[in-house]
């Protein structure tokens, strides 16, 4: 992915944005379908002959992608638009919230909206959408998380994790626990020995708190700096840029991998509930991994012609 990415010109997915997003909504809905895979009393799988894959994780580079070039196509003004800007990105948006919801995938709809909101500011919107997205955006969410018991589990854990500790707030204790256990210099590389037996989702979710332990406070603040390197990078070019669409594009991008990287650490160093979304690069699964390689490819690419 990172290097078909980098190979192809950044301008050409202005031309097939539609149909990237279109055929991303498809595999969307076509998880609830027999195709469809679930674990974990989750359905975000879709497996097509050999191949497994999972398009929540496909739609964060795709819908970014559409927002863009939808942003940067017309002559129109869709910043400053209700009828013409707003209410469009309003409507597409809260689409793909919906079915991500349904999968279950909260984590997700925070990363996915929460860069297009970025993208949508930083491409000139009004105050007043951006204010009355995240009003709309945070009620719909306290509901949600309201209505769905284990949703409204996490979040009292959260809020008293010593409470239920063999139960709900097991994962977040024993992360905090193993944290604990790296000190300055940590414990050794792959010598935790929690991540065997004791801790869940090691690879994927916890997958910080064995860094931490590992490593140490110095292993794991490195990895916390590599990331906001990282992302002022991104951010750096997306600024240095005049070309509108790579701007976008690269606030996009960034925006994900800062929101996702926050997210999967502070959740599972008790600043946050708990969401189960992977470290962008690091934890493991094959499709998250490929995305943000192939997000690094074109980010690349869009610094080779714009000479950012």
């Amino acid at each position: 992915g990172f290097f078909l990415a980098f190979k192809i010109y950044y301008q050409n997915y202005r031309r097939f944005a539609v149909w990237l997003l279109t055929a991303s909504l498809v595999f969307l809905v076509l998880v609830f379908t027999p195709l469809g895979l679930a674990s974990g009393g989750a359905e975000r799988w879709l497996k097509l002959g050999p191949l497994s894959f999972q398009p929540a994780e496909i739609i964060k580079i795709t819908f970014i992608i559409y927002l863009a070039a939808w942003l940067t196509n017309s002559k129109a003004n869709r910043t400053q638009s209700f009828s013409g800007g707003f209410l469009p990105f309003l409507i597409i948006s809260g689409l793909i919230a919906g079915l991500l919801i349904l999968e279950p995938t909260t984590g997700t709809v925070v990363i996915i909206l929460g860069s297009a909101l970025l993208v949508y500011f930083f491409s000139g919107a009004k105050f007043r959408y951006i204010f009355l997205t995240v009003l709309i955006g945070l009620s719909v969410l306290a509901l949600i998380i309201y209505m769905t018991p284990y949703r409204f589990a996490r979040l009292k854990t959260y809020l008293s994790p010593s409470q239920d500790q063999q139960g709900s707030a097991y994962q977040i204790n024993q992360s905090l626990i193993n944290i604990g256990t790296g000190g300055w210099l940590g414990v050794g590389y792959g010598k935790s020995t929690m991540k065997t037996n004791l801790l869940p989702a090691p690879l994927d979710d916890s997958i910080f708190s064995i860094i931490a332990s590992e490593l140490g406070f110095i292993g794991a603040s490195a990895l916390i700096i590599a990331f906001f390197l990282l992302v002022f990078r991104i951010f750096y070019l997306a600024f240095k840029t005049e070309e509108k669409f790579a701007r976008s594009l690269l606030v996009g991008f960034g925006s994900i991998i800062f929101i996702q990287s926050f997210m999967n650490i502070a959740s599972i160093s008790g600043l946050l509930p708990l969401t189960g979304v992977p470290l962008p690069f690091i934890s493991y699964g094959g499709t998250a991994l490929a995305v943000f390689l192939t997000m690094s490819g074109i980010i690349i690419n869009i610094s080779k012609y714009t000479n950012a």
